[in-house]
């Protein structure tokens, strides 16, 4: 097998410049036709690397590619979930090189979609040709390799609701997400939730004149700000009622056990440039961007923006907020109990709109689990060294959906890490993440099927 790897590791990177190269942007229409460029490389490297099946399933957006190789029915069967779509590259500007012409710098590989998710889910891809191209599948396996993932997955529920046979296997595994550094491997055991929603404040029925109504009309972006400054108080807890009722905090000693990770605040402030941290009151940098609830404004816009001036007053103001939950908080429960809060604070002076977009649920990990027991197994073969416990702060919505509808369990056995930048400029992944990840995965194969 290590003889494969290293004979074939320079083809492998070549094959995933090739795919980080289609400018696969699920949320923008415009884009339509490279989604579906990338979904077909997916399938024809499947297909490469010995599937059986290697086919593009149509849905109501874009297409989910499956995959499968069954060596004997009687033993367990491990399904791989991926995406191959992207997230906008903007602000383009702020890049060093083009964001769909991957370069290699300091050992590590700068693209759009390089460490989310397209170097991750082809670690597996290369991992699985590699296992068969050395007769050493020890298990059957499956891939489903979504388009959607950054735009909500809205139809992946329809596809898994309506193909359970053909998705039936014993566990998940999916590298979607982080560890805490090369040189200390983690396996993230819970994710959390999301809400996320877009609202509009109006006020008057055109665009006004600041001079001529300045100070006797409401100004939505005043307003807005207004609101959204309002929905933390000076302990950074959310203000929204009832939003940490289902809350489940966590016990002393699993507290303890998360801040027993290596962690340097202050290379943390160094990485971000930052002077300090902020957060909710009594809670850690890292159990705020963990196990708490958060609240976050990603984008907000109204009035005139392009060059030089313009004296208006604005109709209309936009936000798109995110939340992020944690277990056992309600993803449709908490959009509603928001939609009410911030509707209930805008004065009379404008109207207000809140349009859900798309959320999920959180999700823990059994460590008890042969497949966590497995990857735990895995990683310290790869790494020498036992991998830490972790929770993640992202949030993969289908994976308490895969629960619910398949009644399977999700092990999230990420390499890339928290400075890899993504969903955001100058997005990478290290050369030696993607390398360790095929070498680990069919370690975690070995491992499971002896487990089971």
């Amino acid at each position: 097998m290590q003889d494969y790897l290293e004979a074939n590791k320079g083809r492998f990177l070549e094959e995933l410049l090739e795919l980080l190269r289609i400018p696969s942007v699920s949320a923008d229409s415009k884009f339509k036709g490279d989604v579906r460029q990338a979904a077909e490389y997916v399938r024809e490297s499947l297909a490469k690397a010995g599937a059986d099946v290697a086919e593009l399933h149509e849905t109501a957006g874009h297409p989910i590619v499956y995959g499968e190789k069954i060596v004997d029915p009687g033993k367990p069967t491990v399904l791989i979930y991926g995406h191959y779509d992207v997230q906008p590259a903007d602000p383009l500007e702020l890049w060093t090189s083009p964001p769909f012409e991957p370069v290699i710098k300091d050992e590590k590989i700068y693209a759009r979609g390089s460490a989310d998710d397209k170097g991750q889910f082809f670690m597996h891809v290369k991992a699985f040709e590699a296992m068969m191209a050395t007769n050493s599948l020890p298990c059957n396996v499956k891939f489903m390799i979504e388009g959607e993932e950054e735009v909500g997955s809205n139809n992946l529920g329809t596809f898994v609701s309506q193909n359970r046979e053909k998705l039936k296997a014993d566990v998940i595994l999916i590298s979607d997400t982080a560890m805490i550094s090369n040189d200390t491997p983690s396996i993230d055991t819970g994710l959390r939730g999301l809400s996320y929603v877009e609202v509009e404040v109006t006020g008057p029925n055109r665009d006004l004149h600041s001079g001529v109504y300045g100070g006797a009309v409401a100004n939505p972006i005043n307003t807005l700000a207004k609101m959204i400054a309002s929905l933390h108080d000076e302990n950074g807890h959310i203000t929204i009622p009832n939003f940490y009722d289902d809350v489940v905090e966590l016990s002393a000693e699993e507290r303890e056990m998360l801040e027993s990770a290596p962690f340097n605040l202050e290379e943390y402030k160094a990485d971000l440039a930052i002077d300090d941290v902020q957060g909710e009151a009594g809670f850690t940098t890292r159990e705020r961007a963990s196990i708490r609830p958060t609240l976050d404004c990603n984008g907000i816009w109204g009035g005139y923006i392009g060059e030089g001036a313009k004296t208006v007053l604005p109709s209309k103001a936009y936000a798109k907020i995110s939340m992020r939950l944690v277990p056992n908080q309600d993803w449709n429960k908490i959009t509603d109990l928001f939609a009410a809060h911030f509707q209930s604070i805008a004065p009379k002076s404008v109207k207000v709109t809140v349009t859900p977009h798309h959320g999920g649920q959180p999700y823990l990990t059994p460590l008890e689990s042969a497949a966590y027991k497995a990857a735990e197994a895995a990683l310290t073969e790869s790494f020498g060294k036992k991998p830490v416990p972790t929770r993640g702060g992202g949030s993969i919505p289908i994976v308490a959906l895969f629960e619910k509808e398949l009644g399977l369990k999700t092990v999230l056995m990420g390499f890339g890490l928290d400075s890899d930048s993504i969903h955001s400029p100058n997005e990478h992944y290290g050369l030696f993440n993607f390398y360790k990840g095929i070498e680990t995965i069919p370690l975690f194969f070995k491992h499971f099927t002896a487990l089971s």
